[in-house]
């Protein structure tokens, strides 16, 4: 290849200096670098038709996360002696454009396994190969490479997390060296006339201030994503007995896990380094957690969604999706707002919900009890419903990881034991007695009694006056009663989970339609006998 002739590094996600092996290769042997982002109007264009400020794919907290991380990539780019070069409009167009004027000879970029990246880096390796430019696309997002462990599985992908550790093995560069600086940087060349932006502010994408009382207390960028990173693996007692799913989901002003699920998620921080601190920290303790409950469990679980998602067409909805169950959710409007938008009466949800909104995160565990909660523990609503609203508040929502663990928790796909739920008022209540973290996210509860925090409706009138707050005034009340909720609930599953089981999977629009007739005439009878009896 000519050498002096210039690179282009494409930035979507992975960014991030250190261990970078696309932007490695852009530089090596190339007079001029071309580092360059294209701010996406499908993912940032402002939709005042969502049910809060941002895109239609993705709230306000994660685009000034993103922003913030480009930010400081821009800036790490400086001192190598270059800077981060940001155009405007639809990727793959923009990318073929300057492709054209700049006269490029290498494209370099990391792979992107999500459906959407697929597509476009289809149209523009075609293009790179038609016009003779070198394409680099290297696997760095995750540990292992999703398509290599599917070949591994004859061409499926193995739908188990044990039976992905057993064909996943070590990673292949697990002991070598990874790199983790650069010196510097060739310079940019010339821009011909395309437009270079600066990073924008929320602002200049079209967003108003939302003048909200609290933000996400997590910012965007690899200089933070370090940071926290190093905080997290210095205390090594804790890094060698961390345990998931054990950790307080109440804790929020001192989190109980690392909060580097939205740094890995844009590639600020690298798996890969990330993995290989965590094995440095192994080797100089005497004994340590192993997969999945460990940390490195934690970045082996990302992997597994990944490579499921990757080999399965439709991952991301219940229909033509081969490991789905096909189950009758409901459409019901009204009870999804609730929950949404924290009104469905049972603080504990309530509460979580405010989190989402306000910080864009919340701990694990408090994402399992909202999602069981909505669909097969209390509401009945269909999953992709949730997945949705997940999609577009999480800082750290991941396609794969975010539809992963909605298939998960609605027992559509890798776990079925749905007659195990999460109760809205006791599972809270074992971390936090007192309530604390409703009183944070719900000050409208805050000077309730600790006996009644987790089912205000309970209190006498004489305490909600007290408190300042009566129930279906101040604040409503449930939306179900969980009791009979869930036991409706388990019955629905069962009654689906044999129609999925009698049909071997294949159940039509038709099938699910007359079980949920079926489901609705059992349950207006079941009323019926209820009120005879009383």
């Amino acid at each position: 290849m000519a050498s002096g002739s210039g690179s282009l590094m494409w930035f979507r996600k992975g960014l991030r200096i250190h261990d970078n092996p696309a932007l490695d290769y852009a530089s090596k042997g190339s007079a001029l670098l071309y580092p360059l982002f294209v701010i996406d109007p499908h993912y940032m264009k402002p939709d005042p038709t969502e049910f809060s400020p941002g895109s239609s794919r993705a709230g306000l907290n994660r685009i000034r996360f993103l922003l913030e991380s480009l930010v400081d990539l821009d800036s790490n780019l400086k001192e190598l002696g270059s800077r981060l070069l940001v155009l405007k409009g639809e990727p793959g167009e923009i990318l073929i454009r300057c492709l054209k004027q700049w006269d490029v000879k290498r494209l370099c970029f990391e792979y992107d396994s999500e459906p959407y990246y697929q597509a476009m880096d289809v149209k523009v390796k075609e293009y790179a190969a038609a016009n003779g430019i070198e394409v680099f696309s290297p696997v760095s997002h995750t540990l292992f490479d999703p398509a290599d462990i599917i070949q591994k599985n004859g061409g499926k992908p193995p739908l188990s997390y044990q039976s992905f550790l057993k064909l996943a093995g070590k990673p292949a560069w697990a002991s070598s060296q990874l790199i983790t600086t650069l010196s510097s940087l060739p310079p940019v060349g010339e821009f011909g006339n395309c437009e270079i932006f600066e990073v924008p502010t929320v602002e200049e994408l079209g967003y108003e201030d939302p003048g909200q009382d609290e933000f996400t207390p997590f910012r965007g960028g690899e200089s933070e994503a370090l940071k926290r990173l190093k905080d997290s693996i210095s205390d090594k007692e804790w890094v060698a007995n961390f345990e998931k799913p054990k950790g307080d989901p109440s804790a929020f002003l001192k989190p109980a896990t690392t909060v580097l699920s939205p740094y890995l998620k844009f590639g600020c921080l690298s798996s890969r380094y990330f993995y290989q601190c965590l094995q440095d920290v192994y080797k100089n303790v005497k004994k340590h957690t192993s997969p999945p409950v460990s940390l490195v469990g934690q970045l082996l679980w990302r992997d597994f969604f990944y490579t499921v998602a990757f080999g399965t067409p439709n991952f991301d909805q219940m229909k033509i999706n081969r490991i789905c169950k096909q189950i009758p959710w409901n459409d019901n409007e009204e009870l999804l707002t609730a929950w949404r938008d924290a009104k469905t009466g049972y603080p504990w949800i309530d509460a979580i919900m405010v989190q989402l909104r306000k910080w864009g995160w919340m701990h694990h565990l408090a994402r399992h009890c909202v999602a069981c909660f909505l669909t097969r523990g209390d509401l009945f609503v269909h999953w992709e419903k949730g997945r949705h609203v997940f999609e577009r508040l999480l800082i750290d929502s991941d396609w794969a990881i975010n539809n992963g663990n909605w298939l998960w928790l609605s027992c559509s796909s890798f776990f079925y034991q749905y007659n195990r739920i999460y109760s809205p008022i006791s599972f809270g209540k074992k971390y936090d007695p007192n309530g604390n973290y409703i009183r944070h996210f719900l000050p409208v509860l805050k000077d309730m009694p600790k006996e009644y925090i987790y089912e205000p409706w309970t209190a006498p009138l004489s305490v909600q006056t007290k408190a300042k707050c009566i129930i279906g005034k101040d604040y409503p009340r449930p939306v179900v009663s969980h009791d009979s909720a869930s036991k409706e609930c388990k019955r629905r599953m069962g009654e689906a989970y044999a129609l999925n089981q009698r049909l071997n999977g294949k159940v039509s629009d038709d099938d699910l339609n007359s079980l949920r007739r079926r489901l609705e005439e059992d349950q207006n009878q079941e009323v019926k006998a209820k009120r005879k009896r009383k």
